[in-house]
């Protein structure tokens, strides 16, 4: 994975003093890599070669989760893990911010059997590493060091992308990808994400039926021109509706605009016309005098 860049070795880890000038109870990686383009931010490697007892790799993991738990001031003056002064990594998400993992490479050199070793430093270092169980079926591993096995055989037979990485706490292989992440956790927010947009979806649906079972029904109760018999626009229908008790009522509500118009415009010019004489007011001619 990554370049050679990307590697360091022998890598001071320091519990107490400086980069520079560390004290004692710190620890010293065999290797550091950092390669975030391949998915690993920062991964802390010590090789065994099995001839070193259970009880003296716990004693090493110790003095990581010490390196791993301590503080310092950063160059701005906040007060953050040591680590993230050097390094970078994303920040986890709440409640699950676990340590950088460690990785553990057994080579079968020395008279030690690693799965005797291995089974031994799972119990030995457990409070390390052992998360917390949550209903969603996952767990979490805030403030806690993951600690993950293998074999240098696997490697070279399989190299870093094979499923020939065990996480303590877990009961299978995995890659190394898989075994330094949280595939449940991952899994169960997919599925959390697909449930909540599914039910938007739903919702959405739910409001564009409504919206046009609402239009469907406005439509239905549109006024209707008694003149010619069309539909009142919307401008049309909000002017006939009443405007409060000072308003003037419009003075045609049952015609559209056109109608209205015309309607107006009758009036109007029967009103210049004047009224039709009756009858009675109708001039009778004179009868002339002595006539019969």
């Amino acid at each position: 994975m990554g370049t050679i860049a990307s590697y360091a070795t022998e890598v001071a880890l320091p519990a107490t003093g400086t980069w520079s000038n560390p004290g004692k109870g710190g620890a010293q990686a065999d290797i550091v890599i950092t390669t975030p383009e391949d998915g690993v931010p920062l991964l802390f490697v010590e090789i065994d070669n099995c001839f070193e007892s259970a009880q003296v790799l716990a004693a090493k993991i110790d003095k990581y989760m010490r390196f791993c738990q301590r503080k310092v001031k950063d160059a701005d003056g906040t007060e953050r893990p040591m680590w993230r002064t050097r390094w970078w990594v994303p920040d986890g998400r709440r409640g699950d911010q676990p340590h950088p993992p460690l990785l553990l490479v057994f080579n079968r050199i020395g008279p030690r059997n690693p799965g005797t070793v291995i089974a031994q430093l799972a119990e030995l270092t457990e409070r390390h590493w052992k998360g917390t169980w949550y209903d969603g079926g996952f767990h979490m591993y805030d403030g806690k060091l993951p600690i993950v096995v293998s074999g240098m055989k696997q490697l070279k037979e399989h190299g870093p992308a094979g499923a020939v990485f065990r996480r303590f706490g877990r009961p299978h292989n995995q890659t190394l990808l898989e075994a330094i992440g949280n595939p449940r956790r991952e899994a169960h927010d997919a599925r959390q994400q697909a449930e909540y947009a599914a039910r938007q979806r739903e919702h959405k649906e739910e409001l564009r039926r409504i919206a046009a079972q609402h239009k469907a029904e406005r439509e239905a109760s549109r006024p209707v021109c008694a003149g010619c018999g069309t539909r009142f626009t919307d401008e049309r229908w909000k002017a006939i509706e009443p405007a409060g008790w000072g308003a003037p009522r419009d003075t045609h509500p049952h015609l559209c605009d056109d109608c209205k118009q015309r309607a107006i415009t009758a009036e109007r010019q029967a009103e210049q016309a004047g009224p039709e004489p009756q009858e009675h007011d109708r001039a009778v001619p004179e009868q002339k005098a002595g006539g019969r």
